[in-house]
């Protein structure tokens, strides 16, 4: 539990003045009972409301009845004078008293108010952000929307289908190779999502005598959608693989992983 949020949500303030349901001030004092934080609290909201409402009352009166006693020269053995009518009421203290009451639960309202605005404006702002970067995303995912479909259309583009090997046979993939921008786009729709702790590996192969050259591991196999990505490749490639290797890749391809396959076409 957040003690810092509950006690900032205003809740405590409308126990105090007396708001709440039955069930709800049982929930602040077992709150109370519970954590020390908010039981110091509940007391110095209690505190500032009493310190508000003494403000406002009348103040002491210092010519007590003694004091007038001891004015006029009488003594407690001289004869007492008992009144007829009974004393009024002091009105005046008594509305003061009442005033500084309601301007306290005012106050607590207006806290409570202010900090229900404040958690409204942080929403408000979070929702503008999380919007935002959605906009983003989509202007990214149209970009290279646009660029995919200007690969696939372009004749100068080689592509080279990636078979399943071995007891991977069952699997498969595509390379779009843009040897004008030195970049490979890798289709990898045909793989299963690797285990935990393992990732694909692409590797740029010569034939002759067989040469494998790292081109990167597929870090983000598992949050891409699509499975479509671009890869750098800036090597005379005369084929391309795929393999499973440890989370960082390896520097020679485990060919007991070798999951696809592709020979570049001569022509």
């Amino acid at each position: 539990m957040d003690i810092n949020a509950y006690i900032e949500s205003g809740i405590l303030e409308l126990y105090v003045a007396g708001t709440l349901s039955e069930k709800e001030n049982q929930e602040v004092y077992a709150l109370m009972q519970k954590h020390p934080e908010i039981r110091q609290e509940v007391l110095n909201i209690e505190a500032a409301i009493v310190k508000l409402t003494a403000a406002t009352s009348q103040g002491s009166n210092n010519l007590s009845y003694q004091n007038i006693k001891q004015k006029l020269g009488f003594d407690d053995s001289e004869t007492q004078v008992i009144p007829i009518s009974k004393p009024k009421n002091n009105w005046i203290s008594y509305s003061g008293w009442a005033a500084a009451l309601v301007l306290g639960v005012g106050l607590l309202w207006l806290i409570n108010q202010n900090n229900q605005l404040k958690s409204s404006i942080q929403t408000a702002e979070t929702q503008q952000s999380l919007l935002e970067t959605q906009i983003e995303n989509s202007k990214n995912n149209l970009e290279e929307a646009h660029t995919l479909i200007s690969v696939l259309r372009d004749d100068n583009i080689a592509r080279i289908p990636l078979n399943g090997q071995g007891n991977f046979s069952n699997t498969y993939a595509k390379v779009y190779w843009d040897k004008n921008e030195n970049r490979i786009f890798l289709d990898a729709q045909g793989l299963p999502e690797p285990p935990e702790g393992k990732v694909y590996q692409v590797w740029s192969l010569k034939m002759s005598p067989l040469t494998p050259t790292s081109l990167g591991t597929i870090d983000s196999f598992k949050t891409d959608d699509n499975k479509i990505f671009e890869i750098e490749n800036s090597h005379e490639s005369e084929a391309f693989g795929i393999t499973l290797e440890p989370a960082g890749g390896s520097k020679t391809p485990t060919m007991e992983q070798l999951y696809t396959l592709g020979v570049v076409n001569a022509t």
